[in-house]
């Protein structure tokens, strides 16, 4: 019994006085690959969600209806989620820069595609297509240029349509065309409501605004690019694919760099800027980014979460199954502990004010309600987002000197920075 009692007191001495085991340090190519695996996981889905709006597209085709129709609404809200948290790949990924605008372009000109209610007016000093109505017209002929548009197919979309005379605001293809198809106008400016298309607007039996056949072929032929656009992403992601090819290509440093970007553009520019504070500057709903169905406080949320995703080296699936690896969070943990508590409080508050923007939504303010004139209420929850975020930007770039990275550019934009030149 002594040496059983001795040996114990020995062993437990021993475990008193052993070293700590040191934290393993994080390796910054698995970052990479965790980044890499997170793309591809979210690419993935926003295809595989693109499949199901096809077929919601296809049933409401066949058989038009009021439920028919509203399937389809439910399938292209479904297919924003896991889309719009892609976006922080942007702004430092040229292979996803150069593709972007075919699938997510916004604001469009709508009269370009179809009917437009009169307050929408007929001409515009900018854009010689403003209402040129390809649905109504086989044959578009303005400012000396001339479309062949007889047939209206995913080519004539893409190449001839999308983009035309130069004019950003002729988006022909992608998430926003197919949206105004679906909802029609918004007609209801900063109060309660979004579209209200009819479906008899793609009866064959009971056409109302004309060229219902011309309407359907346009519907179909968007969301078939839309498909194909999404698989050739899924693709350039793969192991030599394109995008995985460029990050890659630009080493450990640049491809840190690249997340960094993506992050600090987002978050700064593109969102706190163009979609967010430029609205609520000029208390115009034409600004909103999903502004036909009003879907635009999910957009935003999950822009936001995109973002946290890239940093925390997670995505959830819309299947449920996450996709995690070694993180920046980790990194900065491990170089920074400081500015890493700061990240983290910062992600909480971008995402409790984004939270509160889609509580707003459920009660009826929606984000063309809340950017109304002389709406204080919704100008303190706007601005809540647009502070979080441009606090959580700062914060980027105190991580890119924490981590002493190079060649990080964030974009701007005038609503933050020159706000005078807006108006």
């Amino acid at each position: 019994m002594r040496l059983i009692i001795t040996l114990f007191i020995a062993s437990l001495l021993a475990a008193c006085t052993a070293l700590p085991e040191q934290p393993q340090a994080v390796d910054p190519d698995a970052i990479i690959a965790t980044y890499i695996d997170i793309a591809r996981a979210s690419y993935g889905d926003s295809f595989d969600s693109a499949l199901v709006l096809q077929q919601a597209v296809d049933d409401f085709l066949e058989a038009p209806s009021v439920d028919t129709l509203q399937a389809a609404k439910n399938a292209w809200l479904a297919a924003r989620i896991p889309y719009q948290q892609t976006e922080a790949f942007r702004f430092g990924n040229s292979v996803v820069d150069e593709w972007e605008g075919r699938v997510n372009a916004w604001p469009l000109d709508e009269g370009l595609i179809d009917y437009t209610a009169p307050v929408y007016g007929t001409e515009s000093d900018f854009n010689y297509f403003y209402s040129a109505n390809v649905i109504a017209n086989e044959l578009l002929d303005a400012g000396g240029i001339i479309v062949d548009a007889a047939v209206i197919s995913p080519q004539l979309l893409a190449e001839e349509l999308h983009l035309l005379d130069g004019v950003e605001a002729n988006v022909a293809t992608g998430y926003h065309a197919i949206e105004f198809l679906l909802w029609g106008q918004d007609l209801n400016g900063t109060n309660p409501g979004a579209g209200n298309r009819p479906w008899t607007d793609y009866s064959l039996d009971n056409c109302t605004n004309g060229h219902c056949d011309r309407r359907r072929q346009y519907l179909a032929a968007a969301v078939e690019l839309l498909v194909n656009d999404l698989e050739e992403m899924v693709h350039n992601w793969q192991d030599g694919g394109a995008a995985y090819n460029d990050l890659l290509g630009k080493g450990t440093q640049g491809a840190l760099s690249t997340m960094l970007t993506g992050m600090g553009s987002l978050a700064y520019g593109e969102l706190a800027g163009e979609r967010i504070r430029l609205g609520l500057l000029l208390n115009d709903p034409e600004e909103e980014h999903d502004c036909f169905s009003d879907n635009t406080h999910n957009s935003h949320y999950y822009d936001a979460l995109g973002i946290r995703n890239v940093f925390m080296g997670e995505y959830r699936r819309i299947n449920g199954e996450i996709v995690a690896g070694p993180s920046l969070a980790q990194l900065l943990r491990q170089e920074d502990a400081a500015v890493h508590a700061e990240m983290m409080a910062r992600l909480e508050e971008t995402g409790d004010a984004m939270a509160a923007l889609v509580d707003e939504a459920s009660r009826g303010n929606t984000f063309d309600v809340l950017i109304g004139r002389d709406n204080t209420h919704g100008e303190a929850v706007i601005t809540r987002i647009v502070n979080a975020l441009m606090e959580e930007t700062r914060t980027i770039e105190k991580i890119i000197n924490a981590l002493a990275l190079t060649n990080v550019s964030i974009e701007g934009s005038d609503s933050l920075d020159n706000p005078s030149a807006v108006f």
